[in-house]
């Protein structure tokens, strides 16, 4: 949205703090009360009520605009108070009837400043003060100070109701500064990068993916893909087609948000256009559904209504689905089509061959001679509608990581086997090297109906909002081209640090002095790192993905505590803020190349198999794309004493990680 666009109002109320203090305090409820969608409850009116009291009293000294109640819609939630005072944005949360700090509470008003200074276009380069109010506590001494990232967000600041005048008199006196432009300000773009939990939550809850997405130059814009993908299932309802279309992309660059924008914008099970999200990710179909449920129950509770998590978890189920549950259901009636005429296949790439699948179905399911592959059955599944069918398979370059996934090709060889009227729509970038279509791709060429599409590739990576170009230097660097790899880190390495160490120790402390407020940080490593054990890393030992992912600093189970750590197959598909990738001699430098080796009993074994060598380089590519904001590589030493850790193991992997230029912590 450029200045001459009419400026989206995020906030219930706002004005000068001058008419703010000429006003009373019944009409600015009034106008709260007007902006909010949901039944006011007397809870909330009481607290509006008390925050204009205050405000009023400690507001009369100074000059600037104020805004209650706004909308961070990445988070889904609101800021009770933002303030503009001179070059200070200052940034309120009350905790009404309060005497504690909690250590939530605190975070919370951590993550609204963070949320304005990264994705809010007009607070980039503004002093942020956010400021943590519990009304009955005493004793409190405030604390003003900068944070040790240097970009001019203070620490959260705790202060009761009688000592807020003067912690705002202090902030002023401790920053100088231009007066911000309240008219600028508020003409800035939210340009939100939502992890794929936050984006799930929103989008379920009735944001669109214009609301919690990028939209400047440098990406493409997330709604050009998701519209293109409308388009097609319109046309092919109105023309009785069936159609399937291949969207590319890469790492992070928001193939699933798409994916999960069109279920959410056909979600109502009565409609010709009901569409499902498949994923064959179980950690991920998990994780997503219990972030739904569990928000579900919150925004309930807030409205005085009970739920309990099983209901909501029912709910949330219909929308995201295992891809092996909805095959397991299209097998026990062979000739009925689903109920869905859209299904959207996340990782579409990681779909088994024939022979993972006949192998499956004869050890889990007693189905001999099954002869075909996941794609060409869930291909037939929905061939067998009458009408109209679309299938929208959101393909990752490089990342298949486990035995039996069949890649991109099967999908088109399938079709070419077996569904000869099915449409094709087909990324433009479809054919590159990582996607193992190329060849494929040249035989349908003179098939009909085949249609080249730009608008369903992802360029971008919207992961990281530091740095876009993280996934071409993992590539790069994968590749081992290194002068390229160089160049690329230049790019990036002063907004997306990423430093490397033999001390995992180090690591950590690096962790937990980058990560503020609630920022997500943990371990990441292959799961063939099995002699990662004396750094009390067992790959082999179980975790839970969705505590790991969903729980808090609190909990011994949380990616926070530093504890369990996450292989690749618990994390693909899913983001970190902050990651420690602890690299192990399954994958080791040398100047001939990769070395890929898998641990058996007492010693370490070359790994032969070409596609066995490219899923564990693809496990790494995953550890290595995983986190938004910098990350930490542990490189160990090893151990001259010990043969399966000898040194000589890790130190040429260290030595050209920092040949490319990463920095020694």
């Amino acid at each position: 949205m450029n200045n001459k666009q009419k400026t989206i109002k995020r906030e219930y109320y706002s004005d000068s703090i001058a008419n703010f203090l000429n006003t009373t305090p019944d009409e600015i409820l009034a106008r709260l009360a007007r902006s909010n969608n949901f039944p006011l409850e007397q809870s909330q009116r009481d607290a509006w009520i008390e925050e204009i009291n205050i405000l009023q009293d400690v507001l009369s000294r100074f000059q600037g605009s104020i805004y209650f109640e706004y909308s961070i819609p990445r988070m889904g939630k609101r800021i009770d108070v933002v303030i503009l005072i001179g070059p200070i944005i200052f940034v309120l949360e009350f905790k009404i009837g309060e005497k504690e700090f909690t250590s939530y509470a605190t975070d919370q008003v951590c993550d609204y400043a963070l949320d304005l200074k990264n994705f809010h276009e007009s607070s980039h380069e503004q002093f942020i003060a956010p400021i943590l109010i519990a009304t009955k506590a005493k004793n409190v001494t405030p604390i003003v100070a900068a944070t040790p990232q240097n970009d001019k967000l203070l620490f959260p600041i705790k202060c009761n109701v009688e000592l807020l005048g003067k912690v705002i008199a202090d902030v002023l006196q401790f920053i100088e500064g231009n007066d911000i432009d309240r008219t600028q300000w508020e003409q800035g773009r939210y340009c939100p990068t939502p992890t794929i939990i936050e984006a799930a939550m929103a989008l379920y809850n009735g944001h669109s993916v214009s609301d919690i997405s990028r939209s400047d130059a440098s990406a493409i814009n997330l709604s050009e893909t998701s519209n293109a993908i409308a388009d097609i299932i319109r046309s092919s309802k109105d023309n009785s087609h069936k159609s399937i279309c291949f969207v590319t992309g890469v790492p992070g660059a928001g193939k699933t948000l798409v994916g999960l924008n069109i279920a959410t914008m056909h979600i109502d099970k009565t409609n010709d256009l009901y569409s499902v999200f498949l994923s064959g990710n179980k950690p991920l179909v998990s994780i997503l559904r219990e972030a739904l449920a569990r928000d579900k129950v919150r925004h309930e509770k807030e409205r005085k209504v009970k739920i309990r998590k099983g209901e909501a978890m029912s709910e949330v189920k219909m929308f995201i689905q295992n891809v092996h549950n909805f095959r397991d259901t299209c097998l026990v009636d062979l000739k009925n089509p689903p109920i869905e005429h859209v299904v959207l296949f996340d990782e579409a790439q990681r779909a088994w061959n024939i022979g993972e699948t006949s192998s499956f179905m004869l050890r889990k399911k007693k189905t001999p001679n099954f002869n075909k592959s996941e794609p060409e059955f869930l291909i037939s599944c929905l061939d067998r509608h009458s009408d109209w069918a679309v299938i929208v398979c959101l393909v990752g370059g490089g990342q298949e990581i486990n035995r039996g996934e069949a890649g991109i090709s099967e999908w088109i060889e399938s079709l070419t086997r077996s569904f000869p009227d099915w449409h094709i729509y087909i990324s433009s970038r479809l054919t590159d090297s990582e996607y193992g279509a190329g060849r494929v791709l040249e035989e349908i060429k003179s098939r009909p109906n085949v249609v080249n599409k730009d608008e369903l590739h992802l360029a971008v990576s919207m992961r990281s909002f530091r740095a876009e170009h993280v996934s071409l230097l993992v590539k790069q660097l994968l590749d081992l081209n290194t002068n390229e790899a160089r160049n690329t880190l230049t790019t990036i390495e002063k907004k997306y640090p990423i430093v490397i160490t033999r001390d995992l120790s180090k690591a950590k402390q690096w962790l937990k002095e980058q990560a503020r407020g609630s920022e997500r940080y943990g371990i990441v490593v292959s799961s063939q790192a099995e002699r990662l054990k004396s750094h009390a890393i067992y790959v082999k030992s179980p975790m839970d993905p969705i505590h790991w992912f969903l729980d808090g600093k609190e909990d011994v189970r949380s990616s926070y505590y530093l504890e369990d750590v996450a292989t690749e197959f618990a994390v693909q598909g899913l983001e970190l803020d902050w990651a420690c990738v602890t690299w192990d001699a399954d994958f080791r430098y040398s100047k001939k190349g990769w070395e890929h080796r898998s641990f058996c009993g007492d010693r370490w074994n070359h790994i032969k198999k070409p596609g066995r060598q490219n899923y564990l380089k693809n496990a790494y590519r995953v550890l290595l794309t995983r986190a938004r904001q910098g990350m930490v590589i542990v490189v160990p030493s090893g151990d001259s004493e010990d043969p399966t850790r000898n040194p000589l193991f890790y130190d040429a992997t260290f030595a050209y990680l920092k040949e490319i230029g990463l920095t020694v912590l």
